[in-house]
């Protein structure tokens, strides 16, 4: 039986880790980390979850792992917040750029610009420069072009835990996926 210190104290612990992560930490790295059984980190997640449930901040499971986030209900302030402190938010070009690499991952910049229409050099640039989008290889074709696909944080910025996990292709669906959590 564990008693209440114990558990209290563990969920200090995982908060704390949460909070300095700058990704989403899997339970089983927690688990290590805390050296406790998996089953008990996952105790500790939820009672944290819990605990933070009347709070700003909440426990997301997102990209394998969990984090800290703020409440989707406060997206709209936080992203003000953001856009003040870290210069614009991302263009429409640039989210359209973003939404066909990652349903077509890999995509190269011909298959982007094949799609929307125009160059995308430039909005391709300012999703590395974000860390949204990565090279991830190069099409074995004449010219051997770039493949992009999406990073991790691409994941944490809409607020998913997977790319299973992206809304249906339709329009009604990548116009969601247009609208990141924050």
């Amino acid at each position: 039986m564990v008693s209440s210190d114990e558990i209290g104290e563990l969920v200090r612990s995982v908060e704390s880790l949460l909070f300095v992560a700058d990704r989403p930490v899997p339970l089983d790295r927690l688990a290590a980390v805390l050296d406790v059984p998996a089953d008990r980190a996952r105790e500790a997640v939820d009672h944290l979850e819990s605990r933070l449930a009347d709070g700003g901040l909440q426990v997301q499971a997102v990209a394998g792992g969990y984090q800290l986030c703020t409440r989707p209900e406060h997206a709209d302030l936080v992203r003000r917040f953001l856009q003040c402190e870290h210069g614009e938010s991302l263009s429409k070009g640039a989210l359209e750029t973003l939404a066909i690499i990652a349903y077509r991952q890999p995509a190269t910049r011909g298959d982007i610009e094949q799609i929307r229409g125009s160059s995308s050099d430039w909005h391709i640039e300012r999703l590395l420069e974000r860390h949204l989008i990565r090279m991830v290889g190069r099409r074995e074709t004449v010219g051997r072009p770039m493949l992009f696909g999406t990073t991790e944080r691409f994941l944490r910025y809409f607020g998913l835990p997977g790319l299973s996990d992206l809304p249906p292709a339709g329009e009604r669906g990548v116009q969601a996926m247009l609208n990141p959590v924050g």
